[in-house]
């Protein structure tokens, strides 16, 4: 997302997810709402990535959620990117000794 972006951003989604269950949508709205959103994203150096398909679809749920299983793997690349874009590693949980 470009920082110096002129017109308004029509739509914004936050995810929130704890590692354990499926993602849900924290946060959603158009214009001044998604604007909002970023910002405060921006504030907390929360990675940002444009997606507007999966914004739309996103944006269909209610807040608290849980992303349906059809969105798992658009997510899991979202989430994906966050993680490396934070120098992150995702724990490998289950399965390791």
């Amino acid at each position: 997302m470009s920082p110096d972006r002129q017109t308004p951003l029509p739509l914004a989604v936050a995810l929130q997810y704890d590692g354990e269950h499926a993602p849900r949508v924290t946060a959603s709205g158009r214009d001044q709402v998604a604007e909002n959103i970023v910002r405060l994203a921006r504030e907390h150096g929360i990675p940002l990535q444009e997606n507007a398909p999966l914004a739309s679809l996103l944006a269909t749920l209610e807040l608290g959620e849980e992303i349906p299983e059809a969105l798992y793997l658009a997510v899991a690349q979202v989430i994906a990117f966050a993680y490396h874009l934070s120098g992150k590693v995702p724990d490998q949980g289950a399965g390791e000794h």
